[in-house]
């Protein structure tokens, strides 16, 4: 089997952390000046690991095996949360590279074909898994009319970082056969368990929806509790309910949040004439899912019933559905896993959406996990052990080689 390099995939690493560094963590969102330095250093990147590499027309990096295929994609995605982790996406671009580099420079597996890519926008400063939708041919006019926090679409931002007009490169059926990504675990049961490997057998639906209050502003002095039309107590009447409702219909996985929310005008001595939330639900089974999506209308049908404020909901964005990773791949990188340390692995889902959801419906996919320090993601306190991190790289590799010779 290839061996990988283990201190070069620990600098190469490190030296991504410094685009966007800050304090252990690192800030780089998508489209932001840091994020197309990083883009363009990744760049350089591929093309020393033998790649022929180039940012396509909605921002990722794609890294070309100059070999004919059969090709796996390796990939992962190189943005930030508004307050990012070091590894969280970043490792799984850093393992595609160093594994199509070692198999290139290993007589015994140089023929086999591995692309890299490190894709645009998993994150959602603009729109959620931007890169890969497009990869697979998903990239929608509502996708470029995506907009971040400041107001701007994507097709503007696109323009500013001279990408506009660049095509876009897509997943070429003839040549790409499976998708497989690596990734730190972005929470506890892994370090737990004593494990060292996850292997994923699915990953959870995703879906959210913006909950709005409209009640009627007025003096907090003046206004009679019986005559008041408070959407603040409205939303926190609804959240109430919500946790309750959703409690009633959860499968033994299901995780649900209201995780952002606010009132206008936001002062103690107004009565709120408007307030909205922003809630999110998951689950691995499309049933549980429908469950969570009727329990939230009926709810807010009640509440408006009720009053005196009117409620309603916004749904629109795309989510993720639950998907489950193919079994041949799971099967590779589990027998990968007890070569490399017999007994400390374990097959689990994922809790966290990855670019691996748009991957499963198009390509067998496959992800593997590394164990993260406290469970810790989505912040700067994210880490994982180097020998973890090393360790996960050299199973990722012997799994993409058995895979690839198996074809």
């Amino acid at each position: 089997m290839v061996e990988i390099d283990g201190p070069r995939l620990l600098r190469s690493l490190r030296e991504l952390r410094t685009f966007g560094a800050t304090g252990s963590g690192v800030v780089r969102p998508t489209f932001s000046d840091v994020d197309m330095t990083a883009r363009r250093w990744l760049v350089a990147q591929m093309s020393e690991a033998g790649l022929e590499a180039s940012i396509d027309g909605i921002g990722n990096v794609i890294g070309r095996s100059p070999n004919p295929g059969p090709a796996v994609v390796l990939g992962s995605h190189s943005d930030t949360q508004p307050e990012g982790g070091w590894l969280d996406g970043a490792m799984g671009v850093m393992y595609g590279i160093e594994v199509a580099r070692s198999l290139l420079a290993d007589p015994a597996t140089a023929q086999l074909a591995v692309d890299v890519a490190a894709w645009a926008d998993e994150e959602g400063t603009y729109a959620s898994a931007l890169g890969s939708h497009s990869f697979v041919g998903e990239l929608t006019d509502a996708s470029l009319a995506a907009t971040n926090a400041d107001g701007e679409s994507v097709a503007s931002a696109l323009n500013r970082v001279g990408l506009a007009g660049v095509d876009p490169i897509c997943l070429e059926p003839d040549r790409h056969v499976a998708y497989l990504e690596a990734h730190i675990e972005q929470g506890p049961h892994l370090e737990a368990s004593g494990n060292r490997i996850g292997v994923v057998t699915g990953i959870v639906g995703i879906s959210g929806a913006t909950v709005r209050f409209r009640g009627e502003q007025n003096h907090a002095g003046t206004t009679p509790m019986s005559m008041r039309k408070d959407a603040a107590a409205s939303l926190f009447e609804f959240g109430v309910r919500f946790r309750s409702r959703f409690a009633a219909v959860a499968g033994p996985a299901s995780v649900w949040t209201i995780g952002n929310l606010g009132v206008h005008p936001g002062a103690e001595s107004i009565v709120a004439g408007e307030a909205w939330c922003r809630v999110q639900y998951r689950d691995a089974s499309v049933q549980v899912m429908d469950r969570f999506a009727d329990t939230l209308t009926a709810l807010v049908a009640e509440l408006d019933d009720e009053g005196p404020c009117r409620v309603t909901v916004e749904t629109g964005d795309r989510g993720m559905v639950p998907v489950t990773m193919d079994p041949a791949i799971v099967a590779v990188l589990g027998s990968a896993a007890e070569r490399r340390v017999p007994g400390a692995w374990v097959e689990m889902p994922s809790g966290a959406g990855h670019d691996a959801n748009t991957f499963a419906p198009h390509l067998p996919t496959g992800m593997l996990f590394i164990p993260s320090i406290g469970g810790v993601s989505h912040d700067f306190a994210e880490d994982s052990h180097d020998d973890d991190i090393v360790l996960g790289c050299c199973v990722f590799a012997d799994a993409v080689e058995a895979y690839l010779t198996s074809l």
